[in-house]
């Protein structure tokens, strides 16, 4: 509603980033919408709540057992103290000051220990953790996963997604299967994936997902896995947790929008494409611009215009035209992760094709001084 931009002073933004936490990530669909205002207008018993959802996304899911969180970050935090808390309450009320002797390493692949807007290091030292890093940022197979593992591992963590190094590293798979070698649970984040399921299937103990980015729900977090696992990242709402809790809003329509998430039809990659054709076309008339269709790197359905800026013939950066789209009177955000080569990406999932035209307007207006 435009009233609430006008009465805080609030720039409109075009969200050509994708699913950011920086621009509120997703807009749920109006029966999530619904179930949220339910959840804030009547009281629970919260822990019936939490259990009795979890099991129904469980269901949904054909997991063992699942539970809804804060963020995903949030889960990363629990799922660490819950491997090593375990069942332990002295432990529980005191992971923040005592002299860990159980085991509390978490073995990561070097290429996985990325930022994702924090870095997965800080997530794992919140839960009581310490990051081991194995194999290199460019290289990590079962063996390397393997020979990072001593006595003191907690856990081995694996990060599914596009900030990570995708080349010459081991799957899912191969990480559970070094996991189950050497007795220890694997953990896996997948906050922007899209399937709910892969990784459970595959073989992981806890996978965490972000309730607002894939599956479009309020800001919120999913933990699903083994049982026992599920329950202690349960527990911490007596611990750790207990500064990430999640309301019981959130709770209901997480549950809403993950049973909507798994009956909808999903926009395909081809349908992207289509969407975007125009856009390209008109971004390849303008000078000292090309623009062509890329997909995802992680290898999710996901198709996006890659544009690319000859600066020497637009007489400007690449980081300086992105921000003068960041400062106009909408705000325009792109995936900038490559900027410093005179590329970015426009995620189309979230831009109807009136505000691509927008994008290239402003684009030609910044190029050529036409307004």
């Amino acid at each position: 509603m435009s009233s609430i931009y006008e009465k805080y002073g609030l720039k409109q933004v075009i969200n050509a980033s994708g699913r950011m936490t920086i621009l509120g990530v997703s807009t749920p669909t109006a029966d999530v919408v619904e179930t949220v205002k339910y959840g804030l207008n009547h009281y629970f018993e919260m822990k019936d709540l939490v259990d009795k959802t979890g099991a129904y996304i469980a269901g949904l899911l054909g997991a063992e057992n699942a539970v809804v969180v804060s963020c995903a970050s949030a889960g990363i935090a629990q799922s660490v103290a819950a491997v090593i808390v375990k069942d332990d309450r002295w432990l529980l009320d005191n992971l923040h000051a005592a002299a860990l002797t159980v085991p509390h390493e978490i073995v990561l692949p070097k290429g996985h220990n990325v930022n994702f807007g924090a870095p997965v290091g800080t997530m794992v030292a919140l839960g009581g953790g310490r990051l081991v890093e194995a194999g290199y940022a460019n290289e990590c197979t079962p063996e390397q996963l393997a020979a990072a593992i001593s006595p003191q591992t907690a856990a081995v963590m694996y990060i599914k997604s596009h900030h990570c190094v995708q080349k010459s590293h081991l799957s899912v798979e191969q990480a559970a299967a070094v996991a189950r070698q050497h007795n220890v649970p694997l953990i896996v984040d997948a906050a922007a994936e899209e399937d709910l399921q892969r990784y459970y299937q595959q073989g992981a103990d806890l996978v965490i997902y972000s309730g607002a980015k894939a599956i479009e729900g309020p800001t919120s977090g999913l933990v699903v896995g083994r049982h026992q696992y599920v329950e202690w990242v349960k527990r911490q709402s007596a611990g750790i947790g207990r500064a990430m809790k999640v309301g019981k809003e959130g709770i209901l329509g997480l549950t809403q929008a993950i049973e909507n998430y798994l009956t909808r039809e999903k926009e395909s990659g081809a349908q992207m494409v289509e969407k975007m054709t125009t856009f390209i076309d008109n971004l390849n008339g303008l000078k000292g611009v090309s623009a062509r269709v890329v997909w995802d790197a992680a290898g999710r359905d996901i198709a996006r215009a890659e544009i690319h800026f000859d600066e020497a013939k637009i007489g400007q950066t690449t980081g300086d035209l992105v921000q003068a789209l960041k400062n106009g009177a909408t705000a325009i955000y792109f995936r900038g992760y490559k900027a410093n080569e005179g590329i970015v990406e426009a995620d189309v999932r979230s831009v109807t094709a009136e505000q691509l035209n927008t994008i290239f307007i402003n684009i030609q207006a910044l190029i050529t001084g036409e307004k």
